[in-house]
């Protein structure tokens, strides 16, 4: 009788075969039909542990990485407590991609830079020595951050997780935030987040619901349906009244890692949310943007989708 591999003998495949693990398949499949991920794959499918949501104590919630994007934004717990979550992988890709893609599959992706994504090119994520997008192509590179690559970080669930400052759960190690999957993004021009390749993501951690938090989640796309964003934020918001009582505002798209925006928070905290304020706190991303000969146009989008989520969060609930 066969029995279910436990994530230490999953570990071990990958240090005895190398290669990568497997969650749902959909970017390691298209990065091995392109031919730049040659395997070997050590499938995490048999691992029922790493699926489905557990209430934790205090009212947080565990989601196991094997958790379809499907299942998130479907969960009542997750729709009713984590709002912006939920519509973050309610929103991400396609039907057929949010029905198979995974929670720490979206979280631990490569990024979609065509150099990167083309065996025939070589640059810094495959082990090369320079980043071919940055002196050609780069109208979908980062408008943040001065590292090497310039490959945008592709995760949107990562963004949304940061507003909540939830926790990631690795087999064997102790719990840390999601943004140390990332770093500071200096050190991801070989890869797109720090794990080793045997470390298994297990789960997310989610603090207590925040009572009254309104939500909302924008992506800004070059067509209408099943692209990658230019642009896309999270806003998580609290009033009491007219005045702001919680912020926490995030953005992908823009830099090597998913960014926490605490300057647009540090400017809506303690301030009625007037369209002006709300204007002034957008603007103030713009001191981050750093833009390549190409993402100037970014420049703009990052403070406008900030600028959209903060006035849909901000909104009066509707009625009836």
């Amino acid at each position: 009788m066969s029995t279910e591999p436990t994530l230490t003998d999953l570990s071990a495949a990958v240090l005895a075969r190398g290669g990568e693990l497997r969650a749902g398949g959909t970017d390691t499949t298209a990065r091995q039909r392109s031919g730049i991920a040659p395997g070997p794959f050590t499938d995490l499918d048999a691992a029922g542990s790493l699926r489905g949501c557990t209430p934790l104590p205090g009212g947080g919630l565990r989601i196991g990485a094997l958790t379809t994007l499907a299942a998130l934004a479907g969960d009542p717990r997750v729709r009713s407590g984590w709002p912006a979550l939920a519509v973050s992988a309610g929103t991400a890709a396609t039907p057929q991609i949010r029905a198979a893609g995974t929670l720490g599959g979206n979280l631990l992706q490569r990024n979609r830079c065509w150099y990167y994504r083309n065996p025939h090119f070589s640059c810094l994520q495959k082990g090369g020595s320079g980043c071919p997008a940055r002196e050609g192509d780069h109208h979908f590179g980062v408008v943040s951050g001065d590292g090497p690559c310039v490959a945008p970080h592709p995760s949107t669930l990562a963004m949304a997780l940061l507003t909540y400052d939830a926790g990631a759960e690795v087999h064997g190690e102790s719990p840390r935030p999601v943004a140390e999957l990332y770093g500071d993004g200096d050190r991801l021009h070989r890869a797109d987040h720090l794990l080793a390749p045997d470390r298994i993501l297990t789960a997310v951690l989610l603090p207590p619901p925040l009572p009254g938090e309104r939500a909302a989640c924008h992506r800004a796309t070059s067509r209408a349906h099943g692209e990658w964003p230019l642009v896309e934020a999270t806003a998580r918001l609290a009033l009491d009244g007219a005045t702001v009582t919680h912020a926490a505002v995030a953005a992908g798209g823009v830099a090597r890692v998913p960014l926490r925006l605490p300057e647009v928070e540090a400017a809506l905290i303690g301030r009625e949310a007037t369209p002006e304020v709300l204007a002034d706190a957008a603007a103030t991303v713009l001191a981050r943007c750093r833009p390549l000969p190409q993402t100037g146009y970014k420049r703009t989008l990052f403070r406008d989708t900030v600028l959209e989520v903060l006035e849909r969060a901000a909104a009066p609930a509707p009625t009836g």
